[in-house]
């Protein structure tokens, strides 16, 4: 070991020439490589090192989830040395290299007879450590003001978490009782309207939605019909649709014809409407003793007819404007004639646009296959066959419309007939089939 290397380390400097001449004859050097732990927390140690070259990381509870760095010691410092003063020789901090490193090792024999022939060496021992443990102390305080805002941090974030949650039960919970809300708004049941079969079904994208259906039992022998969408989904969707439908119902009762019916609807919605929302209306009267569907059209998808034979009808288009927007909207009025073993369905396009898995809508077509294909199926049957071809063709696919079908079958001859015996009951208010 080269003399004047030694007489550059501090702890080293007051020596004599002799002395530092004797201790690069008898110390030895080590070289460790980047990474590498070469004194153990805990362990009896017998050396303690002065870093020549490199540099080296000072950490307790190594490999821990306590572990914290103590310090950075580089060349000039010394580590190691903790072990040599008092009795349990036990390492107090563990040691490992940042970079290449270059130590001068000397053992505790050595160490301790330089330190009897040269006491003051002492002050200069006791004077590092002093600066060691100030920046051990000062890391220590360091770690646990950052641990104390990491604290802080968690806690409020943790705070805020939980009245996310608040909110979000609050909301979920508001949300549920909008659904039921809206779901006593449909028909409880649907009317039991001799010669004919009925089904339906709604299916919102979210918790509530905008779609709505509606039979109004305007007498005996006529039976209003309604399928309605409102722009939008959700909450302002579904009080747009609860606002409409009321009144639908107040003003079919009074309307000499559908015409009339969605044009006052319309009227009232304009006045009403400060959100700028709109709503698709198809709203026909069916007469049971002729089997004639009489509609109109304010912007919504055309009705589908399905005869027994599997010939599918769908009325030609004329323009028709949703209700809300403009005064004066224009609407597409037209008829069906439902025969024996005939079927009317109602829809909203929630069932012909929704998508499959790679964005494919479901389409018009494969809504008339669905209904050809169960058109000897129980209404009910008829009715779910639809939308478990629509189901099928989505996949995984999220909804992103509301659903609404609504299909009237119109019973065979003989059960017609029967139907219109001298028997049959008036048909007032919700009259349920069973």
């Amino acid at each position: 070991m080269d003399a004047l290397t030694i007489a550059r380390i501090p702890l080293f400097a007051s020596l004599p020439a002799a002395e530092i001449s004797s201790l690069a004859d008898r110390l030895g050097c080590i070289e460790i490589p980047p990474g590498s732990v070469f004194l153990s927390e805990g362990e009896s140690g017998e050396c303690f090192y002065v870093i020549l070259h490199g540099q080296v990381e000072i950490i307790k509870a190594l490999g821990t989830t306590e572990e914290r760095l103590l310090g950075i010691r580089r060349a000039g410092d010394f580590v190691g040395e903790m072990s040599l003063i008092g009795d349990s020789r036990a390492r107090t901090a563990s040691v490992r290299s940042s970079t290449q490193v270059r130590l001068l090792e000397m053992a505790r024999t050595d160490f301790d007879s330089l330190l009897h022939r040269y006491p003051t060496m002492a002050y200069e021992l006791a004077r590092v450590l002093s600066f060691s443990l100030r920046d051990s102390n000062d890391a220590t305080i360091r770690d646990l003001q950052q641990k104390n805002q990491q604290l802080a941090t968690a806690y409020d974030e943790l705070r805020a978490a939980q009245a996310q949650i608040i909110v979000k039960e609050k909301l979920e919970h508001e949300l549920e009782l909008a659904r039921e809300i809206q779901e006593s708004m449909l028909p409880r049941c649907l009317p039991h309207f001799p010669g004919f079969e009925l089904a339906a079904r709604m299916i919102p994208a979210r918790t509530v939605g905008g779609d709505f259906y509606d039979f109004i039992a305007l007498d005996a022998d006529r039976l209003g019909i309604a399928v309605g969408d409102v722009s939008d989904k959700g909450i302002p969707s579904a009080l747009f649709m609860a606002m409409t439908r009321s009144l639908m119902r107040s003003e079919a009762h009074r309307a000499g014809s559908p015409r009339a019916a969605l044009e006052w609807v319309d009227r009232t919605l304009l006045e009403m409407n400060e959100a700028g929302m709109f709503v698709t209306v198809l709203y026909g009267i069916l007469d049971r003793t002729t089997g004639f569907f009489q509609y109109v059209r304010a912007g919504h998808v055309l009705p589908i007819l399905c005869h027994a034979d599997g010939t599918v009808i769908t009325p030609p288009a004329s323009l028709g404007q949703p209700l809300g927007i403009l005064p004066g909207a224009s609407l597409d009025e037209n008829s069906l004639q439902l025969t024996p073993g005939s079927a009317l369905v109602l829809y909203s396009d929630g069932i012909t646009d929704a998508t499959s898995v790679d964005g494919e809508f479901f389409g018009i077509q494969r809504l008339q296959r669905a209904v050809i294909d169960g058109r000897h199926d129980p209404v009910e049957g008829m009715c779910e066959r639809v939308l478990e071809a629509m189901r099928s063709h989505s996949g995984t696919a999220p909804p992103h419309d509301d659903v609404t079908l609504v299909i009237v079958r119109c019973c065979g001859d003989a059960e017609r007939a029967e139907m219109r015996g001298p028997g049959d009951r008036q048909l007032s208010g919700w009259d349920c089939a069973h």
